[in-house]
């Protein structure tokens, strides 16, 4: 077996040469939609967020001093830093379980996967907090759980567990399975954990660490909590094949292949009762993580689910495969401190990345020739777009032809928090995304904090030739004019990859209301029926009346009713004159 102090070298090196990986390629690839979109959890912070909880806003604050340093290296060194040192805890956790040889297996399996290394690693996602804490509270859990005695040191960690998985499900909803799993292991191994006021304990931690999420949630009849159920809820239209397969390819790909051989094989060679494993340790990583990976298999099998949701399962299931790995050779060989496998998985790795960056930056594959969509556009040209919006914008507005700091309107989520990053942060232009709630996601309530739009007031649209929707169809009738656009070029090299047409909307018709105004002069709440102008502001808040139609139509409720149903609620909430009731906390209810 190699010498610890060659184990640390190579380990330091691995995670030195990683993190300079990771900050290169954060550094030289522009932002994705879900990472802009997760700015606007910086940018506008709360309890929760409509579709994650808030940790992954928290640290992308953290780490670029309140949005002071918000360019695409600082958005994602975070990710950096959690990536690079949960590679350092999968070596700890390797050591734990074995030996320092299946923690330096263990932190090389990890690095070399795609979600390793790219998604939880580089790119700023909820994944990137997630993945560390899930690692922090599996390590406190197998120091702990295993314990027969139940020392006060095991107890300790078990304690410290309850805050890690805490943090883990404020930063992903997956990490349920963390509790679900140590609860399984307890009471099918060690039954004394039961009556250890630390268990208790730690689990009063956790439901703590994630009260705010249920606050938010209470407080918007848990829309986040509805919003995933109907991602993963078991449709009519049956078992769906191919989503079955997909959901399995993807997971060889995000997890590199090789790893996955290595995993399988391990797991082969435990059902063939090789031991190789200490089966505390076996059983308590094993309940961690195929929970998780066989429920959402179970999901795909009915509706398309995304393969990085299982990550984190690979994670334990990457222990068994270190563990396998550092086995002493039965023919007296030594191990290598870089075994084959992992110097296959490195090298198909490698090459995956380079080809990556290469067509993000160059288009080196001509991908549109075979008639495939170039997934890697997603990344491509935004701040090129952002550079000739803003010359543009500029020009009119000096010369008049649009007011200036017009709002710019989109109708979703994505490529509205794209525009909101690249297009008008700089410039502090106010982005809104007009359309159904499980259209704009967290932009119902940026509206509400950005204000209402004032009759008479201009905007600017933007239309991709890759996603295209015509502004006239979607906003006609709300403006006076809708000018011809301007077509701004983007390039990828000498290639023009996308076309960006600029509409002017001039005139706004009528007030758009997001919410009611919080206050009003005295002498006009005499003049006017309280119940007759909640009336009406409901009906001008056109996302709120349509979510009221999508519950009319669920109740089979006449849309009138409803209105005024609501409208009453407003006026018992509003007995002081001089203050109208907040509208940001509606009934809220996605679409369906």
């Amino acid at each position: 077996m190699p010498s610890n102090r060659k184990i640390y070298i190579v380990l330091f090196l691995l995670l030195v040469l990683s993190a300079l990986v990771r900050g290169w390629i954060a550094g030289v690839i522009g932002l994705g939609n879900d990472e802009v979109y997760y700015w606007t959890y910086a940018k506008f912070p709360a309890f929760s967020h409509f579709d994650h909880p808030p940790m992954v806003g928290w640290v992308i604050w953290f780490f670029t001093l309140g949005l002071r340093f918000d360019g695409e290296f600082f958005m994602r060194l975070a990710a950096v830093f959690f990536g690079t040192m949960s590679a350092g805890l999968m070596f700890l956790i390797g050591k734990q379980i074995k030996n320092p040889v299946t923690g330096l297996y263990a932190a090389f399996l990890y690095t070399t996967s795609f979600y390793g290394l790219i998604l939880s690693g580089t790119f700023i996602l909820p994944d990137g907090p997630q993945v560390f804490f899930w690692l922090l509270t599996l390590w406190f859990l197998l120091k702990s759980l295993p314990d027969p005695d139940l020392t006060g040191k095991s107890r300790n960690f078990l304690f410290f567990a309850g805050l890690t998985a805490g943090l883990a499900l404020l930063s992903k909803y997956h990490a349920v399975f963390l509790i679900v799993g140590a609860f399984f292991y307890i009471l099918l191994y060690n039954r004394k954990w039961f009556f250890a006021w630390e268990t208790w304990g730690a689990l009063v931690l956790a439901v703590l660490c994630f009260m705010p999420v249920i606050f938010w949630n209470a407080e918007n009849e848990f829309i986040s909590f509805t919003f995933h159920e109907s991602r993963v809820g078991i449709t009519d239209l049956g078992i769906q094949p191919q989503y079955f397969l997909t959901e399995i390819a993807g997971q060889f790909f995000y997890n590199n292949p090789v790893n996955v051989v290595i995993i399988i094989t391990a797991l082969v060679a435990m059902m063939m009762k090789h031991h190789f494993l200490e089966r505390s340790y076996r059983r308590l990583i094993l309940w961690i993580s195929l929970p998780l990976l066989i429920v959402f298999l179970i999901f795909s099998l009915f509706r398309s689910t995304l393969p990085h949701w299982t990550g984190p399962a690979y994670l334990g299931l990457i222990f068994m495969g270190a563990a396998y790995l550092s086995e002493p050779r039965k023919n007296g060989r030594k191990l290598r401190l870089v075994p084959w496998p992992v110097v296959f998985s490195l090298l198909l790795l490698a090459g995956v990345v380079v080809t990556g960056v290469g067509q993000i930056l160059y288009g080196w594959i001509p991908v549109k020739r075979y008639k495939v969509d170039d997934v890697s556009l997603d990344l491509v040209g935004w701040k090129q777009l952002g550079e000739k919006f803003q010359a543009l914008a500029a020009w009119d507005e000096d010369h008049f032809l649009i007011d200036k700091d017009a709002p710019l309107i989109t109708f979703r989520w994505f490529p509205a928090a794209n525009f909101d990053y690249y297009l008008a942060r700089k410039e502090n232009r106010p982005v809104y995304a007009l359309g159904s709630l499980d259209r704009i996601h967290k932009y119902y309530w940026i509206n509400q904090q950005r204000g209402n739009l004032k009759k008479g007031s201009d905007a600017w649209y933007v239309a991709l030739s890759d996603d295209y929707e015509d502004p006239i169809a979607n906003y006609g009738p709300l403006f006076e004019m809708i000018l011809p656009p301007d077509t701004l070029y983007i390039l990828r090299a000498k290639d023009t990859v996308r076309k960006a047409f600029v509409f002017r909307l001039i005139d706004l018709k009528e007030d758009l209301v997001f919410s009611p105004t919080p206050t009003v002069k005295p002498e006009k709440v005499n003049q006017i029926d309280t119940l007759e102008y909640f009336i009406k502001q409901i009906r001008q808040d056109w996302q709120y009346l349509q979510i009221l139609e999508k519950r009319a139509l669920r109740d089979t409720v006449p849309i009138d009713t409803l209105i005024r149903q609501e409208a009453e609620k407003m006026v018992l909430k509003s007995r002081e004159p001089l203050i109208l009731p907040d509208t940001t906390k509606k009934n809220i209810r996605i679409p369906e």
